[in-house]
């Protein structure tokens, strides 16, 4: 019907990080991928298509019960939504599987622009061992305690956002078990790794009520405990849809004049942009930049500057 398909990348589940590399012992991230997967149903019911990055051995979208069983597989989920083929589920295990497959996707997901979205939701290892600095084989107990020194983990939100697919819709979570720090972390994580959304949501009560941060304001959503089995996602996918599909970030006509005099746009792209000037339009769109006839024919310079306007806007 000509309408640009929704797509969303929903992250699931948490991340090992091994101490061999033939590895038998492993440092785990707790998660049950219980939100990941009631999520991704939810965004299902809503027209999107899901790419569903998930560890093994946690929930399964509609049949969280059974991880990951591979009779599932035998069986076609039917409902009002209409699902067939809109779910893509991939699986990870260990940091560095979840990096580099997360990084193929957003690539990939790139040319969609902002009809991309990313709900990142698993439990990402904050430490690992890099891979040079592993025991190859087993480590042996008989040498005596073991110590062991960890380095941080790269961050990939930076990335995710600049280079990977920088005009995709970004939610991130974060989880804490102090609830006096939880806002002030998720509203750190807002501003330093350039997010649309961050869900803060603390260990004890993280089933019952999460806390949508966002340059405009905090939203608490709570599970509708009126409803036997009712739970947090359905509210939560609500919210981030309607946000990812409202275009309310708005370019300033004054902006604009001065990236153009400061020849850091290409001719097409501003001149669409004056067009609209004449028009009467004292804002754009970044949605309609996307959209733009001649986006495509600006060349990689012209796809980078929608990119860099649309950064500019949300920062």
């Amino acid at each position: 019907n000509g309408t640009a398909r929704r797509v969303v990348c929903v992250t699931s589940g948490g991340t090992t990080v091994p101490l061999e590399q033939r590895c038998v012992r492993y440092i785990d991230n707790f998660s049950s991928g219980h939100r990941g997967a009631a999520s991704t149903e939810y965004f299902l019911k809503a027209g999107y298509a899901v790419v569903f990055l998930y560890r093994k051995g946690t929930c399964q979208p509609y049949c969280s019960s059974l991880p990951d069983d591979p009779l599932l597989e035998c069986f076609e989920v039917t409902s009002e939504s209409n699902i067939t083929g809109n779910l893509l589920k991939l699986p990870f295990t260990t940091i560095f599987e979840y990096l580099q497959i997360l990084k193929f996707i957003a690539l990939s997901m790139r040319s969609l622009g902002p009809n991309a979205m990313f709900y990142l939701a698993a439990a990402v290892s904050d430490f690992y061992v890099p891979w040079e600095s592993m025991a190859l084989h087993k480590i042996q107990s008989a040498s005596g305690p073991l110590d062991i020194r960890l380095a941080q983990v790269p961050k990939m939100l930076p990335v995710l956002r600049k280079d990977w697919a920088p005009m995709a819709f970004c939610i991130s979570f974060k989880l804490e078990t102090d609830t006096k720090i939880l806002l002030e972390k998720a509203n750190m994580a807002l501003k330093k790794y350039n997010m649309h959304m961050v869900v803060a949501n603390e260990l004890k009560t993280r089933k019952e009520e999460v806390i949508v941060v966002t340059k405009n304001g905090n939203i608490t959503i709570r599970r509708d405990m009126t409803q036997a089995g009712a739970d947090v996602e359905e509210p939560l996918v609500a919210e981030v849809t309607v946000s990812g599909d409202d275009p309310l970030e708005l370019l300033n006509v004054h902006e604009w004049i001065t990236l153009r005099k400061a020849g850091q746009l290409s001719s097409s792209i501003s001149s669409w942009f004056l067009f609209k000037i004449r028009a009467g339009a004292t804002s754009v769109s970044w949605l309609s930049v996307y959209q733009y006839p001649g986006y495509q024919q600006a060349g990689e310079r012209g796809r980078d500057e929608v990119g860099m306007l649309h950064n500019m806007v949300i920062k």
